[in-house]
């Protein structure tokens, strides 16, 4: 049985990070299953899933972590992930929350705990700052994947959402996915 791990690595933007990192784990009989790899100001960032069927791969791979950090400048941490949860037969919506609106601190935190009081579960969130054409303000977009529980529950938790957007003064836009 493939035992799963999550490592998250970043490092100064340079050609080879990339290598450097999944070289580690190939080097000691890792196998990748999903990435998310991005550059976030003058950092690029990793996020890794992966399986090994070595039981002692935790202590070697926080040794090849150390080392990652002393010769190549890389943070590198692992963690191991739990058995597989079967998940249940649902039916939740998926849908995908498109705010826009002048930067500000709080949109995420606001916008994300409105989420967990309502039991929506967020997959993937991505967000950027970019100036807006016209005025040279600084405009903060983000898409929010969610799962919305039930049905039927679209119509009402747009509604709600909206008071959210005033607050922010923010566009929210729900489309499906």
């Amino acid at each position: 049985m493939d035992n799963r791990y999550i490592m998250t690595a970043f490092g100064q933007d340079r050609p080879g990070i990339v290598a450097d990192v999944t070289r580690l784990l190939f080097d000691n009989g890792c196998n990748l299953q999903e990435t998310t790899m991005t550059l976030l100001a003058d950092e690029f960032t990793l996020i890794l899933l992966f399986t090994s069927q070595n039981p002692g791969i935790e202590d070697l791979l926080a040794r090849e972590c150390r080392r990652l950090e002393r010769d190549k400048g890389i943070s590198a941490f692992l963690r191991p992930l739990q058995k597989r949860r079967e998940s249940a037969d649902r039916e939740d919506v998926v849908c995908v929350l498109h705010v826009e609106g002048e930067d500000q601190a709080g949109i995420v935190y606001k916008i994300s705990q409105f989420l967990a009081d309502h039991g929506v579960n967020i997959f993937n969130l991505q967000s950027t700052v970019k100036a807006s054409p016209g005025s040279g303000t600084t405009i903060y977009v983000m898409d929010i994947h969610v799962h919305l529980p039930g049905s039927g529950a679209a119509e009402h938790f747009e509604s709600g959402l909206s008071a959210v957007a005033d607050d922010l003064n923010v566009d929210i836009t729900v489309s499906a996915a």
